[in-house]
């Protein structure tokens, strides 16, 4: 009797044991939701800005948030390539949208990432 008495005691508090671990991963994943930014437009010079970053340089990255990604992903959506919410990741939709500005702009290596030849490009096809 007292066999089955521990025996009850551990599985039961494997299935408890077992219960926690399962829910962790929803705990997770809602620690790691990505944010979302808001776009603030402006034009200068026959260029649009978005207020995040202001150069001609830096290539955005896919696997961080970056001021830069965050910028090229508002001007994207600005001229209507980009229909996803800002998160600043320039992974495969940004890269997508970027492919249609690029051949849009002509001249220009169509890599899907903005840099320092397409970076005035895509201002300028926002601005117009």
């Amino acid at each position: 009797m007292r066999t089955n008495k521990r025996l009850s005691a551990a599985f039961a508090a494997a299935v408890v044991l077992a219960a926690g671990l399962a829910m962790a991963p929803a705990a997770e994943a809602r620690t790691l939701s990505a944010q979302t930014y808001t776009c603030h437009y402006s034009a200068s010079g026959g260029h649009e800005y978005a207020g995040y970053y202001s150069g001609n340089t830096v290539v955005p990255s896919a696997s961080s948030v970056t001021n830069a990604g965050i910028e090229a992903q508002c001007l994207l959506k600005w001229i209507g390539y980009y229909r996803y919410s800002v998160d600043g990741i320039f992974g495969a939709h940004s890269q997508a949208a970027m492919k249609l500005a690029q051949e849009a702009m002509g001249g220009v290596s169509v890599d899907g990432f903005p840099g320092p030849q397409s970076w005035p490009g895509l201002r300028y096809l926002a601005a117009g």
